[in-house]
């Protein structure tokens, strides 16, 4: 096996990399109903007994797989997700009022987060437009003669995300529909933590492959495996 130097000394622990966050930050999680999440980062977290965290995730995951975990142990005490619909015990907190919940629809929540990521001050959205819940509290624009709700974009202290290899910089491969939210959380985070399943020298990811440039990650974490294959599979 070839060994990979820690040159940009990013590579690190989950036990360092769970030092980054604080109690009460605002965190991204990468993935969808569990698949594309970083378990071991996600384990380190509730292992180091930090909680009250805003979570910002596609879905609630399911209640012991993904971020559907840290739901399920009440250290969230708000929730932002396009859905909870897989994980019965967010909608039970929810109903007891234990967790406070946004609802976003998901691709609205995918253009958040990517105008997060690229310092954009919103983004014009014309779902859920006549829906008032979705459009309680927002401002409204018209452009051409059609309105649009004005959603803010959303950004987080701390992200964590998962992906099939990185190499020393931290530029990042997915795999397949493992990708799915993890690159636009990674541009998203003040600090971006990547767990994945390999470390390779650098020069080994062809540039063209390459799906998040490493000037976004602040920390690479060697994955200890991953506990939703099953659902993918």
């Amino acid at each position: 096996m070839t060994k990979v130097e820690n040159s940009f000394q990013k590579i690190t622990t989950v036990e360092q990399a769970i030092e980054y966050v604080d109690h009460a930050d605002t965190l991204m999680i990468g993935g969808f109903g569990g698949v594309g999440s970083p378990p071991s980062l996600i384990d380190g977290l509730i292992e180091s007994g930090k909680s009250n965290f805003t979570l910002i995730c596609n879905d609630s995951g399911f209640p012991h797989i993904g971020a559907g975990k840290l739901v399920s142990q009440g250290r969230i005490q708000k929730l932002i997700a396009s859905h909870i619909g897989s994980n019965p015990v967010a909608g039970t907190l929810m109903t007891e009022e234990k967790l406070e919940v946004e609802f976003s629809p998901q691709g609205t929540l995918a253009e958040r987060i990517r105008a997060g990521g690229v310092g954009l001050g919103g983004v014009l959205i014309d779902v859920g437009i006549e829906n008032d819940i979705i459009q309680f509290g927002k401002e409204k624009v018209e452009i051409d003669g059609k309105t649009f709700l004005v959603e803010k974009p959303l950004t987080a202290d701390v992200a964590f995300v998962y992906a099939k290899k990185a190499d020393p910089f931290g530029n990042l491969l997915y795999d397949k529909s493992a990708r799915n939210t993890n690159p636009l959380m990674a541009m998203a985070g003040r600090i971006t933590i990547a767990e994945v399943d390999e470390i390779v020298p650098l020069g080994d990811i062809d540039p063209e492959n390459v799906m998040t440039s490493g000037v976004f990650v602040d920390y690479i974490v060697p994955s200890k495996g991953v506990n939703w294959k099953w659902v993918w599979e």
